[in-house]
């Protein structure tokens, strides 16, 4: 039996999804949970890797199971095992050929910024303080030359693994504000290693006046990761949605 999970967390405390060698992960804690609850060894498979101290709302996987459970007693039972700081939201029983990578339509992420000279304390792990004033049609204005199908290599980092393409198409790329409070939303049909956080790095330079709007289309057409993109800081951004 094959079962679909939406799950949310906290990332602070955790090196990411995706299991390593003497690290807290979520995907390692998200098994043991399943281990212990199912008596089964269960290999959990991830919508993609999130990094260290970055958040989900969203993240979607799946895994099989030896025999049919009640999808209900699945959602207890691993919530009453898992950590506060990592809920599954959802559970549905799903096809054998569903993969939560590979079956993806698109992916979202949302970044939060707090644009004010004060970051309220009870906020400061779940988005990035920003004191300096951000020019939000500029922000706007830089994000519309990113929208489409394009080689996002000048926004992306060394994943230190083969990647067959650095083309994707990055479908919506919105920058709002509500008071001080700004959110960059970015949903695309895959995301390069880092590719969110440099598109906020950018979006950041551009609304804080150091760089032009009309210089990220030269950055994106020169197809090289230069300093001229910095990487924001993962705190701030959250997986929110993965549409199948």
């Amino acid at each position: 039996m094959r079962y679909r999970i939406l799950l949310a967390y906290d990332g602070t405390a955790y090196a990411g999804w995706q299991i390593q060698p003497n690290r807290s992960t979520v995907q390692e804690r998200v098994e043991h949970a399943l281990g212990q609850l199912t008596g089964e060894t269960v290999k959990v498979h991830g919508s993609g890797r999130t990094d260290q101290g970055v958040h989900a709302w969203g993240q979607a996987a799946h895994f099989d199971l030896s025999r049919p459970w009640e999808e209900n007693v699945l959602l207890k039972g691993l919530n009453g095992i898992l950590p506060l700081d990592l809920r599954v939201r959802k559970v549905a029983a799903t096809t054998a050929d569903f993969h939560a990578r590979r079956s993806a339509r698109w992916k979202e992420y949302r970044y939060f910024i707090c644009n004010h000279p004060i970051l309220p304390p009870h906020r400061r792990l779940y988005c990035l303080h920003v004191p300096r004033p951000l020019d939000l049609i500029a922000m706007q204005s830089a994000a519309a030359l990113l929208v489409g199908p394009h080689d996002f290599a000048a926004f992306s980092a060394n994943p230190a693994r083969p990647v067959e393409t650095t083309v994707r198409n990055l479908m919506r790329l919105d920058v709002r504000r509500r008071g001080s409070d700004f959110v960059i939303i970015a949903r695309a049909d895959g995301f390069l290693y880092k590719m969110v956080r440099s598109l906020v790095g950018h979006l950041i330079r551009v609304g804080q006046g150091e760089i032009p709007p009309e210089a990220t289309q030269e950055i994106l057409e020169s197809g090289c990761r230069t300093a001229r993109v910095p990487t924001a800081p993962p705190h701030g951004l959250f997986l929110w949605h993965v549409s199948y």
